[in-house]
């Protein structure tokens, strides 16, 4: 029996980004028998704290995991690592400061998933970006084995570092839903939405996502959008849904926690829209994919390899509007993309192939 301790999430159930996702999935239906995990949580962003979930033990901090608290945060939960753990899975850098102390304790394997370069990431401060960079530098120095969940990101690893990671991605099948044509399009009539007739996006409210692209492209060419996210977490979220909510071709929804509104939006879509310019294997962009409509992604290195280059790529609003012109756009080959690289069975398989 391996006991692996996961630190870097808020928690499970999941109920926030990738990486809750990703350990959501490989626990559980997904998991080895002979595999044992403990998963450090927030007691200030879990509603509820279960003792055992999927057979994972849950071990919770009285700290946020996200914002000026996810360093110490992180910290701490590797301090309560050091003991009684084969492996300790690391997701994220951002308590990795830490290492060079947990490593004169922790003998044992040590596995780090460096997410998506955060040090580059816009939302972050000069500061931040410096201590996320130091950071990064200290996992891949003291980790037994660096994770990298796109092939940019692996590339990028070993151009800076000269060291070897593992390509391991994310699962997206979960997002697999029995729902009958009928109810599906209930859920369409409640938002005056039509089968085919609509894009969508799903993300958070960030420039890097490149919503103000997104919005302005849909605005000049009056094709209609259904855009998802949380617009009142920032001022550029606040700033977009005033200017831009007055289109009726328009829809900017809040945040959709009913899996059942979201499968049907998504399911029923005729094309997704994918902004992100930065970070390694967006979830968002891999639960798309198994809609098997057409894929318009930005362009860069990241979203290309998640996609093979098979999507529609477009980097300023004219390229975004040019590809909503277009009546030859497919999205089969997405959904065989998907089946074959980015299945949650497939991808704990992997994770434990490293434990």
């Amino acid at each position: 029996m391996k006991k692996v301790a996961i630190i870097g999430i808020q928690g499970v159930p999941a109920s926030y980004g990738g990486f809750e996702s990703l350990v959501e999935n490989i626990i559980g239906d997904n998991q080895s028998p002979d595999i044992a995990y403990t998963i450090y949580c927030s007691s200030k962003d879990m509603d509820t704290r279960l003792k055992v979930y999927k057979e994972a033990r849950l071990k919770y901090l009285p700290l946020h995991a996200n914002g000026v608290q996810c360093v110490p945060y992180d910290m701490w939960s590797l301090l309560r690592s050091v003991r009684g753990y084969d492996v300790v899975l690391v997701l994220g850098v951002s308590g990795c400061l830490f290492l060079p102390i947990f490593r004169m304790f922790y003998r044992k394997k040590l596995i780090i998933n460096i997410d998506g370069l955060e040090h580059r990431r816009e939302k972050w401060g000069k500061l931040a970006r410096k201590v996320l960079l130091y950071s990064e530098r200290a996992a891949v120095r003291y980790a037994d084995t660096i994770i990298a969940d796109n092939k940019g990101i692996q590339d990028y690893v070993t151009e800076t570092y000269h060291k070897d990671s593992v390509l391991i991605a994310y699962g997206g099948d979960h997002v697999r839903h029995e729902m009958s044509q009928e109810v599906q399009e209930q859920h369409l009539a409640a938002y005056q939405l039509e089968k085919g007739k609509y894009a969508i996006t799903v993300c958070r409210i960030e420039p890097e996502n490149n919503c103000h692209k997104t919005l302005e492209a849909f605005a000049n060419s009056g094709k209609e959008l259904v855009f998802i996210g949380n617009w009142n977490k920032s001022a550029y979220g606040r700033n977009l849904k005033e200017k831009y909510s007055n289109y009726p071709h328009l829809h900017l929804l809040d945040a959709i926690y009913d899996l059942d509104i979201l499968y049907a939006l998504r399911k029923n879509a005729g094309a997704y829209v994918h902004g992100h310019s930065a970070g390694g294997t967006n979830p968002s962009l891999v639960e798309a994919m198994f809609f098997g409509c057409p894929i318009l992604s930005y362009d860069v290195v990241y979203n290309r390899a998640t996609t093979h280059n098979q999507a529609y790529y477009w980097k300023e609003v004219a390229d975004l509007e040019q590809l909503l012109t277009r009546t030859d756009l497919d999205g089969k080959v997405m959904t065989d993309i998907a089946q074959k690289e980015y299945t949650w069975k497939h991808i704990a398989r992997q994770y434990e192939s490293l434990y």
